[in-house]
């Protein structure tokens, strides 16, 4: 479906309706799985995903998951249900700020964007961040990708161009000397 146009938004948005909620089943975690997989297509890297679909369910469930993931539903007026949207974040810790949410992927489908979805995945990470006392909630956003930046700066984000983002992959690590 093509949702350009506002009259066509409008009308949509009046026939579904976008739920937030966490991804807890498997076919949760394939649609998410495969929306950063579009992502990396996106930013022109799609060969660097490494990630395969039962690390990624593992790791994200469990009594003690890695991460959190909130997908973003579009439920139609027939209750069908399609999953457009996701987040997925976790706790990490500053030396400054002390206990922080880091925000590493949020994709919207490309057909369903500029319809609030976006801005639904972000208020939930924001009230989850509330609901959990972090000090800071944190992401990256490259540098080229305009519309992403248009659109934090739009939710009053500050955006910080004086931090260079440092990594090391799996095999520089298993290459460097002790």
């Amino acid at each position: 479906m093509d949702v350009g146009g506002n009259a066509q938004i409008k009308k949509i948005l009046k026939i579904m309706t976008i739920n937030i909620r966490r991804a807890t089943t498997t076919a949760d975690f394939a649609a998410a799985h495969q929306l950063i997989y579009e992502l990396a297509v996106f930013e022109n890297a799609a060969h660097e995903v490494l990630l395969s679909l039962e690390d990624f369910i593992r790791d994200g469930s469990g009594e003690k998951p890695l991460f959190f993931c909130n997908v973003a539903e579009l439920k139609n007026a027939d209750n069908s249900a399609e999953i457009v949207g996701m987040s997925l974040f976790y706790f990490s810790y500053s030396t400054w700020k002390g206990k922080i949410l880091y925000l590493d992927d949020l994709v919207v489908t490309k057909t369903y964007r500029r319809i609030g979805v976006g801005k639904k995945l972000v208020q939930a990470i924001f009230n989850f961040a509330r609901e959990n006392k972090v000090n800071q909630v944190r992401w990256h956003v490259l540098d080229w990708n305009t519309p992403a930046i248009k659109f934090y700066k739009k939710l009053g984000m500050k955006l910080e161009d004086d931090w260079i983002t440092c990594k090391l992959d799996k095999s520089a690590l298993t290459n460097m000397q002790a």
